[in-house]
């Protein structure tokens, strides 16, 4: 860390990297339902909302992502309240905090796979015209999936938007968001979008009742767990879940909240990349209906260099040095609207929270063409200008994170492995805390 933001380098705090943690307890009751890309895991969460917050306490997370700190608010009886940008987060969050009458649960299903299964070996043709009729499809479905998969699949997505029941309908569609990527002819070991024209043809059904038996298993778990957690006021929690937490589709630097409302802050932002997040979300914006070009869809994003924006308050020095040393180039708007937007978010932040109360912050730095862009020291300085208090800095590795772990040295983008002149993209991170005084 630049020593003339801090005086010294934090050490890394291996309490913090929960190595001991294994992939079934990262992915416990809802968190295992999505492959969603970068989250960070429920016990980092876990960790500071309870060192930080009390039982009842308000907590935002802006960056909502798939909804990791709102499933520990919920399950830590504190009310979350989490917004996205992207739709697909959106409905994932939802999904992910809403639990499920188990029973319900299991007749919806029964009921959905008699249905499907119906149509699609007894009526298929009836259902499919259907299907196209109801269905403007985009023609990167195409590009993304076989014929007879694409038919399945809109058959299926048919039969479960026919579900009148929102939370259940919506508990179906995030299942469905999940098989795209085994049921496309996307290189299944590859994050980047990659075609794998001879990848085998999995069955559609086969893969979506493997799929739905796992999420309907951890949704048993996190309802046993509200119902655990809430003794007195579980059956209140669990039939009126809207009133515990809140999923909004909007940007981060327009939170829907009161001011001084909110008791804690914990996120994990966007890097500077996060328009490639757009292209792993791909598949299930085309097939919902939320994407009609990959080029716009970006351009939601934090950071977008498609914005063309003017008298950009970076509020940084540091900030102010990085851009400069990229350049006046597509990389060095990218960081330039990228800090701008991030310092906005922060000045949420500060409208949104309670005097002496806290902002937990998780994100590393990084590097394009040879600029180390550190995200962390430009944080912290855009914080404290914006009148946060440093209440701690944590340093902890990373021992997972969905994402391609290396860059082209030359590029800056994201590479295979086997590349030569590589360097680790996100090998550590700080855990930044500060203090609204």
């Amino acid at each position: 860390m630049n020593t003339e933001i801090l005086e010294q380098e934090p050490i890394i705090d291996k309490s913090w990297s929960f190595t001991e943690c294994s992939p079934s307890q990262t992915s416990y009751i809802s968190h295992g339902y999505y492959t969603y890309p970068a989250k960070f895991i429920p016990q980092l969460a876990n960790r500071l909302i309870q060192k930080y917050s009390k039982e009842n306490d308000t907590i935002v997370d802006p960056f909502l992502g798939s909804g990791t700190t709102l499933v520990e608010s919920l399950v830590h009886n504190r009310i979350g309240i989490g917004t996205d940008i992207n739709e697909i987060a959106a409905l994932v969050a939802k999904v992910k905090t809403t639990p499920l009458s188990p029973t319900e649960l299991g007749i919806f299903y029964i009921e959905l796979e008699k249905k499907f299964k119906n149509r699609i070996f007894k009526e298929r043709e009836i259902y499919l015209t259907k299907a196209n009729e109801k269905f403007n499809f985009h023609q990167r479905i195409e590009y993304w999936f076989k014929i007879t998969q694409k038919e399945d699949l809109s058959i299926l997505l048919y039969v479960i938007l026919e579900i009148q029941e929102e939370n259940f309908r919506n508990f179906f569609l995030v299942a469905f968001s999940q098989i795209l990527k085994t049921c496309s002819i996307w290189l299944q070991k590859s994050i980047k979008p990659t075609r794998d024209l001879k990848k085998k043809e999995y069955h559609v059904i086969d893969v979506f009742s493997r799929q739905i038996k796992k999420m309907i298993k951890r949704n048993a778990e996190f309802y046993d767990l509200i119902k655990k957690n809430n003794q007195g006021n579980a059956t209140e929690k669990l039939t009126n879940i809207d009133k515990y937490r809140k999923v909004i589709c909007a940007d981060a630097r327009k939170i829907p909240t009161p001011n001084e409302s909110i008791n804690l802050i914990v996120t994990s932002p966007p890097y500077v990349t996060s328009y490639e997040y757009a292209d792993l979300h791909q598949l299930p914006s085309y097939w919902l209906g939320y994407l009609e070009e990959l080029s716009q869809f970006r351009q939601k994003f934090i950071g977008s260099s498609s914005m063309q924006r003017q008298d950009l308050a970076l509020n940084s020095k540091l900030a102010s040095q990085i851009v400069s040393k990229l350049g006046t180039n597509k990389k060095g708007r990218e960081v330039s609207n990228y800090f701008s937007d991030m310092f906005e978010t922060f000045q949420e932040m500060y409208r949104i929270l309670k005097p002496n109360s806290k902002a937990c912050i998780v994100i590393g730095n990084t590097q394009f063409k040879g600029v180390d862009i550190l995200n962390a020291e430009v944080f912290i300085e855009q914080m404290k200008f914006r009148g946060f208090e440093v209440e701690e800095i944590i340093k902890r590795e990373i021992p997972s994170k969905m994402l391609p772990s290396t860059r082209d040295g030359k590029t800056g983008q994201f590479a295979k492995a086997t590349k030569k002149d590589l360097k680790l993209a996100y090998p550590t991170e700080y855990i930044l805390v500060f203090n609204k005084s």
